[in-house]
């Protein structure tokens, strides 16, 4: 089994040494570091650098420079995808984001990961464990989520959590770890503004 294959089915693998992964995260740095230096006017141009790039795509989407990646295809966006500055995607395995979610500045998607012992972490072995956001997600500023968490739908997330665990429908969470602290409720429809 190649180290791909590897990383594709949830089993440690050896990215530094493998000659396809390296190819692979070369390709996706370089049409990165293209995207990042567009201007924001050209806005076709990044379109398709973003096509060529991620592996799925709705109509309606917005990514804002910078952005980075590790591989791009394992990325899927959902309908009225939204990014704001300095997202990272460290996708060795797939990130799935549903129909209209809001990512705010500086926020991290990792699904790599390594092992706790020494030896194994030093050899160069990781892991990648999928990440899945559902439809209606708002993403706080500095928000970063962990190897193998599912956030569900219309859930919003407050800024400099780190989420390494589920998070249910129809709730704020916030914290390091990110927890529920409150279902959204009909209340919050005639709400401007809540610190939460």
């Amino acid at each position: 089994m190649s180290e791909k294959e590897k990383m594709l089915n949830l089993q440690l693998y050896d990215a530094n040494h493998a000659p396809e992964l390296i190819k692979e995260r070369t390709f996706a740095k370089e049409l990165c570091y293209d995207y990042n230096h567009l201007r924001p006017s050209q806005r076709a141009e990044r379109k398709q650098l973003l096509q060529k790039l991620l592996g799925k795509t709705k109509d309606n989407y917005t990514i804002t420079a910078p952005f980075w990646c590790n591989y791009g295809y394992n990325i899927e966006l959902g309908e009225n995808f939204y990014a704001n500055y300095n997202l990272v995607i460290l996708d060795g395995a797939k990130v799935t984001f549903g129909d209209n979610v809001f990512v705010t500045p500086n926020c991290g998607f990792y699904t790599a990961g390594h092992p706790l012992d020494y030896e194994r972490r030093n050899a160069g072995l990781g892991y990648a464990y999928p990440i899945t956001v559902g439809d209606n997600v708002w993403i706080g500023g500095g928000v970063q989520v962990m190897p193998g968490v599912t956030i569900g739908s219309n859930v919003v997330i407050g800024g400099g959590s780190v989420v390494t665990k589920d998070i249910p429908d129809n709730c704020v969470a916030v914290g390091n770890p990110c927890k529920v602290i409150r279902p959204i409720t009909e209340a919050d429809k005639t709400r401007s503004y809540d610190r939460l």
